[in-house]
């Protein structure tokens, strides 16, 4: 089965179609958000720090100082913190890994660690340079919430740099694959950070696993070698965008071509694949076509069916599906031969 990439970029959103053999089998649609800060680390700075909140703000050059509890503050025993990941999977590939690649039971539990006995005073102190993850986007008048408990998810695993435990997402039942992926990567761990095995990598081969654990261990390394040298306040790691995402989630494990139709988003793919994955450059293409991209490769009417209210079933009958405020509502008709 050949699989491609599709994917287009306007200057409000962002499409990305897997294609096999033609056919879109997924569809990830990401609308530009510039508030959306979750997931991106920063080198910041202590600007004041609370006892009588256990808490401190950190400058972290934006208009508003982030918000860090005493639990999220990175200390030598954090065993807890290990098993939150084992709990959920860390989020999924879904359009934004803001909205479901933390998942929301990761950033309830994050919060949880807080519970952990310590004093901010003992741990931060004024004018005291750290590297903090953004773990909720400012809302409103409230700046955003972060962590030094820097966590970066791949497809088929979460890497925590401050930690050396292995652990396997719940969502995995069968023992026997749960102990042939912690051997899988305690064979091919060659330092003593964390990772997190998610969902997706249930059946995966060794060598996909290995990939994954190269980029995200050199992502990490470029991470560190950008806060040695970086100003304070700085940006270390903006989160990937949705193109990119393709790429490391998609184009290294499942498609063979990726296509975009712009050039900005194209330099940014050769950048990202240069410095991660210089093997797969050629995979890569600019279109330049006439006609739009999702027209070129007739894309656009399926997208319109699959969005549509009305879903009609071979049966004859029908489901409308209608989003809510309180939920989403399917109503089953049994249709035109009744």
């Amino acid at each position: 089965m050949y699989k491609q990439l599709v994917i287009n970029v306007t200057q409000h959103e962002t499409r990305v179609a897997l294609l096999e053999d033609g056919t879109i089998a997924e569809l990830f649609i990401k609308r530009k958000d510039d508030s959306d800060i979750a997931s991106n680390i920063y080198k910041g700075k202590v600007q004041r720090v609370l006892p009588g909140m256990q808490a401190a703000f950190v400058n972290i050059g934006l208009s508003q100082a982030a918000f860090i509890y005493v639990g999220d503050v990175l200390r030598d025993n954090h065993k807890e913190f290990e098993h939150i990941f084992a709990e959920s999977d860390a989020g999924e590939f879904s359009g934004s890994e803001t909205e479901s690649r933390r998942g929301e039971n990761w950033e309830n539990s994050i919060l949880s660690v807080a519970d952990r006995p310590c004093h901010i005073e003992d741990v931060l102190k004024e004018g005291q340079e750290i590297m903090v993850q953004v773990a909720k986007s400012p809302i409103g008048s409230k700046g955003s919430r972060a962590t030094s408990y820097i966590s970066l998810p791949g497809r088929f695993l979460v890497l925590m740099p401050s930690s050396n435990h292995i652990g396997i997402s719940r969502r995995i039942e069968d023992e026997t694959e749960r102990n042939r992926l912690k051997e899988l990567i305690l064979s091919l761990r060659k330092d003593n950070m964390g990772y997190i095995v998610r969902t997706a990598a249930e059946g995966i081969q060794k060598e996909k696993l290995a990939y994954e654990m190269d980029f995200l261990k050199n992502l990490w390394e470029s991470i560190r070698k950008k806060y040695k040298k970086a100003p304070v306040p700085s940006l270390l790691h903006q989160e990937l965008t949705v193109s990119l995402r393709a790429v490391r989630d998609l184009l290294i494990h499942e498609a063979e071509k990726l296509i975009i139709d712009s050039r900005k988003g194209y330099e940014s793919v050769l950048s990202f694949l240069e410095t991660f994955m210089p093997s797969l450059k050629g995979s890569a293409e600019l279109y330049e076509g006439s006609e739009p991209i999702f027209d070129a490769y007739n894309l656009e009417g399926d997208i319109s069916r699959a969005i549509r209210k009305k879903v009609w079933l071979k049966s004859g009958g029908y489901i409308v599906i209608e989003h809510t405020e309180a939920l989403v509502a399917i109503d089953v008709n049994t249709g035109r031969y009744v």
